[in-house]
């Protein structure tokens, strides 16, 4: 019993220190308070996959000044009663109207019950559409001349016990590419993402070893070194399971809306004119 009241308790901190940082508030313009939930909601409707967090100091000092700007205007069309422009409520209901056909047409397809045996089936039938090429994690030196790059190799090749960890330090010292802070840390990558010669190395490579030559791309020579791989394969069933049901479900209200559009018309009174 007191294990599960320790347990709750620690998800309830955990929930409530959410919603704090959510309802944080972050500036006030005349009495009205911007939060980082308002933060977080602008960021990602500029950028849909974005965080707030995770932009530079000074890009989180434009989102702010961009919506005390917007908190400022507000005020002011409040002041020039915006609210009560014959074209602004006409305006308004139409919105109104849009957003309540969305809500509906969200509420109908919600309605749509998708078995486990269809979305199988639908899984079965469209394998290559649920295949995954290979891909690959590498950290990679970016230099100006052929000879700077041999050299890093010849350095790296003494260095065999702690490789990774060398090339990290010497990527983070000598690399003059953008992911040199991050010693030179890049993200998984399929062939067809990166310059022929780049891929075309990388994907050679064995785990935790280095390109033996450098590799010219018209950004410089690049000295590489894989960290990881994943084959090609197919994803399972389970990780795209609720992308399968939304297909599906698209796929029944397109045909439920047809039929459901043929039935209203045939009571309803409908003049063209």
């Amino acid at each position: 019993m007191k294990i599960m009241f320790k347990i709750f308790l620690a998800i309830s901190l955990l929930l409530t220190g959410q919603l704090l940082i959510a309802s944080e508030v972050v500036a006030t313009v005349n009495g009205v308070n911007i939060t980082q939930k308002e933060l977080n909601e602008f960021v990602v409707s500029q950028l849909p996959g974005a965080n707030f967090s995770l932009l530079t100091h000074e890009q989180q000092q434009t989102v702010i000044n961009k919506l005390i700007d917007s908190k400022l205007f507000l005020e002011d069309a409040r002041r020039m009663k915006i609210d009560e422009n014959p074209e602004f409520i006409e305006a308004l209901k139409k919105e109104k109207e849009k957003l309540m056909l969305d809500f509906w047409m969200k509420e109908k397809v919600e309605e749509i019950v998708i078995s486990d045996r269809e979305a199988k089936n639908y899984y079965r039938d469209n394998r290559q559409k649920f295949n995954k090429p290979a891909s690959v994690k590498v950290r990679h030196i970016l230099l100006s001349t052929e000879s700077e790059a041999r050299a890093i190799i010849r350095e790296l090749k003494g260095s065999r016990s702690n490789l990774r960890e060398k090339f990290i330090q010497l990527a983070k010292e000598k690399s003059t590419g953008p992911s040199a802070v991050n010693g030179g840390e890049l993200d998984w990558f399929i062939k067809e993402q990166m310059v022929p010669e780049f891929s075309e190395a990388a994907f050679i490579l064995a785990k935790n070893s280095i390109t033996l030559y450098p590799i010219k791309t018209q950004f410089g020579y690049h000295v590489i070194y894989l960290e990881d791989r994943h084959e090609a394969g197919s994803i399972p069933f389970e990780a795209v399971k609720p992308d399968i049901i939304k297909v599906l479900r698209g796929l029944k209200f397109k045909k439920k809306l047809a039929e459901l559009s043929k039935k209203m018309k045939k009571t309803a009174k409908i003049s063209v004119k």
